[in-house]
């Protein structure tokens, strides 16, 4: 008889943990999402019941639930959850590129950018679909600042790359500030409810959608390479992965999310910078997991932030970025004592 132990081919603990959690996180996180889109279909100034809601979808005669639904708050939510999406996703891309858990969708300056093209079109009083090829412009500008500045040949390093995007933002906020200051009181509530985000405006949410979809389908294959980035530049280009290609494509891919987001909502903050966090402290680093789990946390966060911002003191509204951000301060502040 052979005295040798038999040869286990079991996974590691740690290893079926790891599939456990692939296997349970994304299902629960979609099903946490439907139900936030349930409830901001069903709550507002006409309450919508979950019968009322089964006619609406089911093709039956709902009445006047039926029109609010369809033409209002429909395309809110749809537009609230893609760019939540939008946001999580570019702030979990843009944390690799930097290598720096503080950084967030807007750190290299197409908020800002997006926000002087917004604001530029209220000034001079444009209808709403030049409102958003403004801000749209705006943020592309900006893009194209930071990476013409930031990519020059042989300077492509995070840090100089985030020295950009934050004098770049800098300019931008002080263009903001001053438009501020010429506008009339007319135009300055509908730039200030802008500046502070609001998807009541957002009237096509397809576009938002459709970005998010690409930009899970455009990650997907680089997951892998993201995760030996995240080791360092030196690790990576051992194991052969072109980090200055990745690098380059994770901030085009990044800023074109940002920029449909800030384009569609306004400016959102902490979505992109908290829901990451709380990701990456609950399931793991892995980008296959980590970048899915995001935009889907992402879009409920601000379904439902967007659902209490129309609701709590309704028939009034408030910005929803400002609930986000008291949602994101006590979070951001509870992680940094965790880590500390």
């Amino acid at each position: 008889m052979s005295s040798h132990a038999p040869v286990t081919t079991d996974p590691a603990p740690a290893q079926l943990l790891a599939l456990r959690r692939r296997a349970w996180v994304l299902p629960l996180l979609a099903a946490a999402l439907l139900a936030s889109f349930a409830l901001a279909l069903a709550l507002g100034s006409v309450p919508v019941s979950a019968a009322q809601l089964w006619r609406v979808f089911t093709g039956g005669d709902a009445g006047m639930a039926g029109e609010v639904v369809w033409s209002l708050r429909l395309p809110r939510a749809l537009a609230a959850a893609a760019c939540g999406g939008l946001l999580a996703l570019a702030g979990a891309l843009m944390q690799v590129l930097l290598r720096n858990p503080l950084a967030d969708p807007y750190v290299l300056g197409i908020s800002g950018g997006a926000a002087v093209g917004a604001l530029l079109a209220m000034l001079v009083g444009v209808t709403s679909a030049l409102l958003e090829l403004s801000a749209f412009a705006g943020a592309l500008a900006a893009m194209a600042l930071v990476f013409g500045l930031a990519h020059a040949e042989g300077s492509r390093t995070p840090t100089r790359l985030l020295l950009t995007g934050v004098i770049v933002s800098a300019g931008c906020g002080a263009a903001v500030s001053f438009i501020l200051a010429v506008a009339s009181e007319q135009s300055l509530r509908g730039m200030l409810f802008w500046l502070m985000g609001d998807a009541s405006t957002a009237v096509r949410p397809g576009i938002a959608a459709w970005t998010l979809l690409a930009g899970l389908v455009a990650c997907a294959p680089l997951a892998r390479d993201l995760n030996l980035l995240a080791r360092g530049d030196a690790t990576a280009q051992t194991l052969g992965v072109p980090v200055a290609r990745l690098r380059l494509l994770i901030h085009l891919i990044a800023s074109a999310l940002t920029a449909v987001a800030v384009t569609t909502v306004g400016s959102v903050g902490f979505v992109g910078l908290v829901v990451p966090h709380l990701m990456r402290l609950a399931f793991g680093n892995d980008q296959r997991l980590l970048l899915p789990a995001s935009a889907l946390a992402g879009a409920t966060l601000l379904l439902l932030a967007d659902t209490a911002a129309r609701t709590v003191i309704a028939p009034a509204q408030l910005p929803v970025g400002v609930l986000t951000a008291l949602i994101g301060v006590p979070v951001f502040l509870f992680l940094l004592q965790r880590s500390r």
